[in-house]
């Protein structure tokens, strides 16, 4: 996996944990003129342009909006969106616009970037050539508010997007310090994204003088769960939505930490062998890991199964260990206050109601699809996107949803550069639900039904990186 570069924080090495990591379709609304004018030709009006609510913001005009410009340029942090893509991933370019960073008020201060020291960053990207819509997303994982560049900034700005995306309010493996009381700060990250939405609408009817013609939201992990809960809960402010890999939080379980305690407590044996390993590796796969993920569970026990465990847990039941914070790593089972024998269902009334401040419903209002690897083995697909789309269909939402399983994907993208013969990538096939999004909303047909998606036996790795029809 990548490093952190140089000269950014050790702690950023961390931050993958949950990252929890077709032929373009304009909009048919006709294309608004690119501003033209003096003294900053492209860019002009870019001073008068304001972010309703910023606390701060500061407008630069670009050559390039895409990371083709903005990591010469400073406008982006690689270290953000790190191990989330295949390295050989193509960057389009040819994007210049206006990108404006700044941040909403806030009390806490886990984000450095710019030297800001303060949470609730954002940063908004108007293309010159825009094509009337506007993309907006929350980070996967506890990431900051560049995390999205690569895998979904980059390929929608060059389809003449605006683009905004948040940090969702708190971001580090100590986010759970933020907010009052549990379950504070994952409640914060919904609110976060959606007082962007509202402002980058605002700001994109300031620059191209009138209101986007289609909002989508979109997002991976913890941001696909963004896509679930504004759909559910503000379907006024969006048109339809993208939902990769989302997390699913329910007071009732499957959740979290219904399945990770047992990954804890079940794969040391497993490591070892012997006469407990085949046991373990049953439990593990009743626990909801796929039977042929077996190879990606060494990489998952030593970088995300523990410590997802123990600071998503620290954040809606910080009482289970008393004073100790989020737990002892990678503690063996037995050991007083050990993640890896926590029991959900046991736990008090008050923690489930935590989880149920954050849960979803199923109840979208607007159009949604949802996409997961087979082989995810952080969230388990038969615990999440499977159950996730049983709930929508069981709250009558169903004609709203298409779901999509992706045979061969797993979580985070980069692990495909370490296992090119096992996984697919998963980025192609979010912009093959987005685009098929599009079709739906312009009424040019509905996406294909609800089914898995083959990997195509004999496709190279770079027809994967670019191609994944949904048939």
């Amino acid at each position: 996996m990548p490093t952190t570069p140089p000269g950014r924080p050790a702690r950023r090495a961390v931050l993958h944990a949950l990252s929890l990591t077709a032929a373009c379709l304009l909009l048919t609304t006709p294309a608004a003129a690119a501003p033209t004018g003096t003294p900053d030709g492209h860019c002009a009006g870019r001073a008068q342009l304001r972010v309703p609510g910023a606390a701060r913001q500061q407008a630069d005009c670009l050559d390039e909006l895409t990371t083709a410009g903005t990591v010469a340029s400073g406008h982006t942090d690689p270290a953000d969106y790190a191990g989330l893509t295949p390295k050989d991933l193509p960057t389009p370019s040819g994007v210049p616009g206006i990108q404006i960073d700044g941040y909403f008020p806030d009390t806490s201060t886990t984000n450095t970037n710019h030297g800001w020291n303060h949470d609730s960053q954002f940063v908004v990207r108007l293309p010159d050539h825009w094509n009337g819509g506007l993309v907006v997303a929350g980070t996967p994982g506890n990431r900051e508010q560049y995390a999205n560049d690569k895998a979904i900034a980059d390929w929608v700005l060059a389809r003449g997007y605006a683009y905004a995306a948040t940090d969702k309010g708190n971001t580090g493996t100590a986010f759970h310090r933020d907010g009052r009381r549990p379950g504070d700060a994952i409640a914060e990250w919904n609110t976060r994204l959606t007082q962007l939405t509202r402002a980058a609408r605002a700001v994109v009817a300031q620059r191209y003088h009138r209101p986007p013609a289609r909002t989508l939201a979109t997002g991976l992990s913890n941001g696909g769960y963004l896509v679930r809960w504004q759909l559910e809960n503000h379907p006024e402010l969006y048109d339809g939505g993208v939902d990769w890999e989302g997390t699913l939080w329910r007071a009732d379980g499957p959740n979290l930490f219904t399945f990770l305690p047992q990954a804890l407590r079940h794969y040391p044996a497993y490591a070892a062998g012997g006469p407990g390993a085949a046991e373990a590796e049953s439990a593990l796969h009743r626990a909801g890991f796929p039977a042929g993920s077996e190879f990606l569970w060494p990489y998952h026990y030593q970088v995300y199964w523990d410590l997802t465990q123990r600071i998503y847990r620290e954040e809606v039941d910080p009482a289970y260990d008393g004073a100790t914070e989020a737990g002892t790593p990678y503690c063996a089972s037995g050991t007083p206050g050990c993640d890896a024998d926590y029991d959900y269902a046991s736990r008090p009334a008050a923690v489930h109601r935590a989880v149920g401040r954050i849960a979803l419903t199923g109840r979208i209002g607007k159009p949604l699809i949802t996409l997961q690897g087979t082989l995810d083995t952080l969230l388990p697909i038969s615990r999440d996107s499977d159950v996730y789309a049983r709930m929508v269909h069981a709250a009558g939402r169903g004609a709203l949803l298409r779901y999509y399983r992706i045979q061969d994907g797993t979580h985070t993208d980069s692990l495909v550069d370490v296992f090119p013969d096992r996984l697919r990538p998963m980025v192609p096939c979010h912009r093959a639900a987005f685009t098929a999004l599009e079709r739906w909303l312009a009424g040019d047909g509905r996406p294909p039904a609800d089914h898995t998606v083959a990997r195509p036996a004999d496709a190279d790795r770079a027809t994967l990186l670019t191609s994944c029809p949904l048939g």
